[in-house]
C-alpha cells in the first residue's frame, strides 16, 4: 500500500506492488510536492499505515465486540461498514492495523498456533492458499446469488481446496491513464492522422499503444533532449508484464490449471517482448529496472509520460499540484493477441478458526458482502461486487470504474496461480527476470532460465 505524505516528500510506500502479492522490497520515494493525503495502493488497501499496531474503535457500552485485523489502508475502507454495524447490532468493531509485512507476520504467527487475538482478517487474495488451513469455510456467505455479483476471477480466487476461505470485500486491476490534454488536443490528433493514418484515440490495442508512445515522444523544451515518453517500461514489478501475458492469450500466468510451468511458452514470450519494445524504442525513460509503481506514477504526475498503466483507484488522486491534474482520462488496457485480460487485486475477509466469535465475524463478513458500495465512498474508492460498481460507475468522479468493470469482466482476466509459495516465484524469479529483460537480456533465454527455476521451486 502505499500513502502520500504532505510537503515536498509526497508519498512513503510501505508496499506498492498493489496488485497482492506479498512482502516487497524497500519502497522508493516520490518527490512531486502534494497537500493533503494520498492512497496509493495497488492491490486494495489504501492510506498510511502505522509503524506499529494502531488499535480504533469504542464498545459503545455493548457487551459484544469484534476484532477485525487490516492493513494500514484498510481500516479506511471497512470503517464505513463497520460503523453502520455498530449501529445496526449494537456491536463495537475494533481495528486493528499493520503494516503489510506485520500483517502478513501476526497472521502466520496466530493461524498456526490456534492462538488468535481477532475475529475477522483483511487477507491479500495471495495469502489465500498459505492460509487456508487456519480459516473458516465461508460457503454459506458465499450463495449462487452472491457469486453471480461477484467477478469470475473473484469467485475462482476465494475457493482453496473446493472450499471458500475468503470474501472478496473490494477489488482492483490496472487500466490504462492517458492525458486528456494530449490525446484530446485538435492539433495533436491531426498530426497523429498524417503520421499513421488512423484516428489518435486512446489506444485499444497493443500496435496503437505503441505508435502512441511513439508519437508523444518528443523534445518539448527544444533543449535537445526527451522531456516528454509516451509511456513507462516498470521494471521492478511483475504484474504489469502478467497482465501482458493473459493480453497474449496464456492458459495462465507462469503456472497453467494443471500446474504446468509455462513461463517459457510463445504466449509469454510475445508478452515479455511487447512490454520491453517501448523501451528498446527509446519511447520510454532509462533506468526501467529500477522503475515501480511508485517511481512510474511519479513520472505520469511531473507531466513527463503521456500514458502510464496503473491501478484504477489512482484515478481520483492526482495531486491538485500536479500539471497533469484535471486531464488525466481512463480507459481499459490495450487488448493484445488474446483480448482483453487483466491481473485482479483483491482483498478478502475471512475468519479464523480459532475465534470464539465465529457465528458474530461471520455476520460481519456477510454484512460487508452486502454493503460493499460503502467502499466506494472512501478514499480508495473500491468495491468487489458488480452492482456496488455499477451504481457508481457513470458518476462524475468514478470514470474509473467502468474502466475497471471492464477488465475485471473480460475473458482473458484471471487470478494469480492459487500456490502458497507464489511471492516466493514473485521475489526470486519474475522481479529478476522482467529486470533482465529491460536491462537488454535475451527474453527466450530468460524465460527458458525462469522455468527451471520456477520448477525447483514448485519441486
Amino acid at each position: 500500500m502505499r500513502t502520500a505524505d504532505k510537503g515536498v516528500v509526497a508519498m512513503t510506500l510501505s508496499r506498492l506492488d498493489t496488485t497482492g502479492t506479498g512482502r516487497r522490497r524497500v519502497p522508493a520515494l516520490l518527490t512531486l510536492s502534494v497537500t493533503g493525503t494520498l492512497a496509493l495502493a495497488a492491490c486494495g488497501a489504501g492510506g498510511a499505515a502505522p509503524a506499529d499496531d494502531a488499535t480504533t474503535g469504542d464498545d459503545g457500552g455493548s457487551s459484544e465486540a469484534l476484532t477485525v485485523l487490516v492493513e494500514g489502508g484498510g481500516k479506511a475502507e471497512l470503517e464505513p461498514v463497520a460503523e453502520k454495524f455498530t449501529e445496526e447490532t449494537g456491536t463495537a468493531v475494533t481495528f486493528v492495523e499493520l503494516p503489510y509485512d506485520g500483517l502478513y507476520d501476526r497472521l502466520s504467527s496466530e493461524l498456526s498456533s490456534g492462538n488468535v487475538s481477532f475475529d475477522v482478517a483483511a487477507l491479500d487474495a495471495i495469502w489465500l492458499s498459505a492460509f487456508a488451513d487456519g480459516v473458516q469455510p465461508l460457503d454459506d456467505v458465499m450463495t449462487e446469488d452472491v457469486q453471480a455479483d461477484l467477478f469470475p476471477a473473484l469467485v475462482e480466487e476465494a475457493q482453496v481446496d473446493g472450499r471458500f476461505v475468503g470474501v472478496p470485500v473490494w477489488t482492483n486491476a490496472q487500466v490504462l491513464f492517458y492525458r486528456t490534454d494530449l490525446l484530446e488536443d485538435p492539433a495533436e490528433q491531426t498530426a497523429f492522422q498524417a503520421r499513421y493514418g488512423y484516428a489518435l484515440t486512446p489506444p485499444q490495442t497493443w500496435e496503437q499503444y505503441l505508435d502512441v508512445a511513439e508519437f508523444f515522444t518528443r523534445d518539448v523544451d527544444g533543449d535537445g533532449a526527451t522531456d516528454l515518453y509516451g509511456t513507462d517500461v516498470k521494471g521492478a514489478v511483475e504484474t504489469e508484464w502478467l497482465a501482458t501475458v493473459l493480453q497474449a492469450g496464456a492458459d495462465g500466468m507462469v503456472v497453467d490449471a494443471d500446474g504446468n510451468v509455462i513461463v517459457d511458452d510463445a504466449a509469454h514470450k510475445e508478452a515479455l517482448d511487447f512490454y520491453v519494445a517501448p523501451l528498446v524504442a527509446g519511447h520510454a525513460p532509462a533506468g526501467a529496472a529500477q522503475i515501480d509503481w511508485a517511481e512510474a506514477q511519479n513520472l505520469f504526475y511531473q507531466g513527463q509520460t503521456a500514458m502510464t498503466r496503473f491501478w484504477a483507484h489512482a484515478y481520483t488522486q492526482t495531486p491538485e499540484d500536479s500539471p497533469v491534474h484535471g486531464k488525466v482520462g481512463v480507459v481499459p488496457m490495450p487488448e493484445g493477441p488474446g483480448g482483453l485480460g487483466a491481473v485482479p487485486g483483491a482483498w478478502y475477509l475471512s475468519v479464523p478458526t480459532a475465534t470464539e466469535k465465529s457465528e458474530l465475524a461471520t455476520e460481519f463478513v456477510r454484512f460487508a458482502l452486502e454493503n460493499n458500495e460503502l467502499g466506494l465512498d472512501t478514499a480508495l474508492g473500491l468495491a468487489a461486487t458488480k452492482p456496488a460498481l455499477e451504481s457508481m460507475a457513470g458518476d462524475e468522479g468514478h470514470e474509473n470504474l467502468r474502466a475497471l468493470i471492464d477488465s475485471l469482466e473480460a475473458d482473458g482476466t484471471m487470478p494469480r496461480p492459487a500456490t502458497e509459495k507464489w511471492q516466493q516465484i514473485v521475489d526470486t524469479v519474475l522481479v529478476p527476470l522482467v529486470q533482465k529483460a529491460v536491462d537488454g537480456g535475451d527474453t527466450q533465454q530468460l524465460l527458458d532460465e525462469a522455468k527451471a527455476q520456477v520448477e525447483d521451486i514448485l519441486g
